[in-house]
């Protein structure tokens, strides 16, 4: 009989990374939920969210094709808590049963760990109603992180800042990881911190 998949919580703060570790973990062999895409999902038209949100916050916030204005809506919800719980509250019901549902699903897969990659995991949840085994949190210093989100997002700098100061600071979110992958340096160095990390996952699927 086939063991069930290990299932591990991927998180960390934005600008962090997260998305370049779960790209080498997928390599490795790890099955991704990726809650990043789900939500994406849950609102766009038809899906079950879209019609609240756009009823909560307005034309606005919806483009000429009927689709959500993405980086409208979140330039309004980083700046206003009040807008994010209600963001949140509209769809994050919808987005955890969807991970629920995807994980189900591969758990009937070859693939030895299941990985939740999940920007907001420590904010909502300890993790147990996943089903989590361990957590990986991806660090890197709060500058490194405003240069990557000017570089990637194009957004000024205070913005950029103003994002990080919306989430949970990543020193709250250390002590209760189960690995830390500091994603400062290259991608090279996170690659063999990752690597390693994997290695002891797969330990565990083994019974050692």
């Amino acid at each position: 009989m086939s063991r069930v998949p290990l299932r591990v919580g991927l998180t960390g703060g934005i600008g962090s990374g997260k998305s370049l570790v779960a790209e080498i973990l997928r390599g490795l062999g790890a099955a991704i939920v990726d809650a990043d895409r789900i939500a994406r999902e849950v609102v766009a038209p038809g899906g079950p969210a879209y019609d609240d949100v756009a009823r909560a916050f307005g034309p606005e916030a919806l483009r000429p094709d009927a689709t959500l204005d993405r980086r409208a809506l979140a330039a309004r919800v980083f700046a206003d808590p009040a807008a994010r719980r209600r963001l949140n509250a509209l769809t994050h019901p919808h987005i955890r049963r969807r991970m629920a549902e995807e994980a189900a699903r591969l758990a009937a897969s070859d693939a030895p760990v299941i990985v939740f990659d999940i920007p907001l995991l420590l904010e909502t949840t300890d993790g147990r109603d996943l089903g989590l085994e361990g957590i990986i949190v991806v660090a890197a210093d709060d500058e490194v992180r405003v240069r990557r989100l000017v570089a990637r997002d194009g957004l000024s700098e205070e913005e950029a800042r103003r994002r990080l100061g919306a989430q949970m600071p990543l020193r709250d979110k250390l002590p209760r990881a189960d690995w830390v992958i500091d994603n400062n340096g290259t991608p090279e160095e996170t690659r063999r911190q990752v690597e390693r990390v994997w290695a002891r996952l797969r330990d565990r699927t083994k019974g050692a």
